[in-house]
C-alpha cells in the first residue's frame, strides 16, 4: 500500500534530529495519523525519541515502535500497514456500513446507516454491560497477534499512553514495560461503546478525557527538544453545531481538546520564566513545538470514525502523507531550530 520512499528537500545533506510525536485519538480518524507516521518514517535524518499517544493514537505508537524494535523504519511501516489492514478485515461483517446514498455520493459518514441510529440511540439508555456483557472486543486479538509485548518494553523509542481513571477522573500514563493489550484498550474505552478495562483494580476509560495526548512526559523524560503533534480532533469550527449529531460531535471535540489546549498553555507559560541555567529549566526553555494537521478531517462527520471500510482507511492514509510531506517541505529545517506551532499565542486567550 505504502508507496515509494520520497525524500523531502530537508533531507539533502541533513544531519540527524531527534523528535518525539505527540498523537491524538479519533476512532478510524487515526488511519490519517498512520499516513502522516509512514511519511515521517521515510526520512533517514528522523530519529523517533518518544512517542505519546491515546486512544487511536496509542495504537499506532504501540504498533509503530515494536515494528521498529523489529525492523527499524521499515519494519514500523509494514507492522503499521498490517494493524489497520487487520482492523479492516475484522470490521468487514460489523453492522456498522454506510448507506446506499451515502456509498452512491460518495460521503464516508455512517449517518444513514440504520443499524448505526439504532446504536447511537440505545447506547444512551443502555449500557455497554448490558449490550456485551462479555466485554468482546476484536481489537483485543489483533493486538495480542501483531504486538510483541515483550519486545515492546525494550524498544529504544519511549512510549507514554493515555488512560483515565474512572473513579479518581485523573489520566494515568503507562510506560514501555507496563504497557499491555489492555492498557491500549482502556486507551480507546469509550464508555457508551465498551466496559471500562479494569488494569490492576482500577477502571479505565477512553484517555481523552485526560490528555490527547499528554504532553508533558515528552518533555521531562525525553532527550529530544522538537515535539511534533499529530492533530485529528479539530480545535475551532467555523460554523455553528445546530443538528443533535453535530452538537454532541462538538462537544465531545471541545472536552477531548481542553486539555490539551490547558497543557499547551502550562508548557507556553513555562518556556517562558523557565530558568535555562539549570538541567530542568533548560528542557522547558529549549522546547519547540510543531504540528501536522489537515482541514479534510473537519470536514468528515463524527460517526465516520466508526467507519473502517479499508478504501476509508487508505483515503486518510494518503492524507496523512500528504500533510506530513507539506510539513517536511514547509517546515523540516525548522525542526532542531526553531517552534513552527505558536503556543505563546494561548496565553493572550486567557
Amino acid at each position: 500500500m505504502p508507496g515509494e520512499p520520497v525524500k523531502s528537500k530537508a533531507a539533502i545533506t541533513r544531519t540527524p534530529v531527534l523528535v518525539d510525536l505527540a498523537l491524538q485519538g479519533g476512532g478510524s480518524h487515526g488511519a490519517y495519523t498512520w499516513g502522516v507516521l509512514d511519511r515521517l518514517l521515510e526520512e533517514p535524518w528522523l530519529e523517533i525519541d518518544g512517542i505519546s499517544g491515546t486512544s487511536a493514537g496509542a495504537m499506532n505508537a504501540a504498533v509503530l515502535a515494536d515494528g521498529y524494535a523489529k525492523g527499524g523504519p521499515a519494519g514500523a511501516r509494514e507492522a503499521l500497514e498490517k494493524f489497520w489492514r487487520r482492523v479492516s478485515e475484522a470490521a468487514r461483517f460489523s453492522p456498522f456500513k454506510r448507506g446506499p446514498l451515502d456509498v452512491i455520493l460518495g460521503r464516508w459518514t455512517l449517518d444513514s446507516s440504520p443499524m448505526y441510529v439504532a446504536m447511537d440511540l440505545m447506547s444512551r439508555l443502555v449500557s455497554p454491560y448490558q449490550l456485551n456483557p462479555k466485554g468482546t472486543n476484536p481489537l483485543r486479538e489483533i493486538l495480542a497477534d501483531l504486538v510483541d509485548f515483550e519486545r515492546l518494553a525494550q524498544s529504544s523509542i519511549k512510549l507514554f499512553i493515555t488512560a483515565t481513571n474512572v473513579r479518581t477522573g485523573r489520566g494515568h500514563v503507562f510506560k514501555n514495560g507496563t504497557i499491555t493489550p489492555d492498557v491500549l484498550l482502556a486507551s480507546a474505552c469509550l464508555p457508551t461503546m465498551f466496559q471500562a478495562i479494569e488494569i490492576d483494580g482500577e477502571p479505565y476509560w477512553d484517555g481523552g478525557y485526560s490528555g490527547n495526548p499528554t504532553m508533558t512526559p515528552l518533555i521531562r523524560e525525553c532527550k529530544s527538544r522538537d515535539t511534533i503533534l499529530v492533530q485529528i480532533n479539530p480545535i475551532e469550527r467555523n460554523e455553528p453545531a445546530r443538528t443533535a449529531p453535530d452538537i454532541l460531535n462538538r462537544l465531545n471535540e471541545v472536552s477531548f481538546n481542553a486539555v490539551l489546549l490547558k497543557e499547551l498553555r502550562m508548557m507556553a507559560l513555562l518556556r517562558q520564566v523557565a530558568d535555562p541555567g539549570n538541567s530542568e529549566g533548560a528542557q522547558w526553555a529549549g522546547m519547540r513545538i510543531h504540528r501536522i494537521g489537515s482541514e479534510m478531517l473537519t470536514g468528515l462527520g463524527a460517526s465516520s470514525k466508526l467507519n473502517a471500510e479499508w478504501e476509508f482507511f487508505t483515503l486518510l492514509h494518503a492524507e496523512g502523507r500528504r500533510s506530513a510531506h507539506v510539513f517536511l517541505e514547509t517546515h523540516g529545517r525548522d525542526l532542531g531550530n526553531r517552534s513552527t506551532l505558536d503556543i505563546d499565542a494561548l496565553l493572550e486567550q486567557v
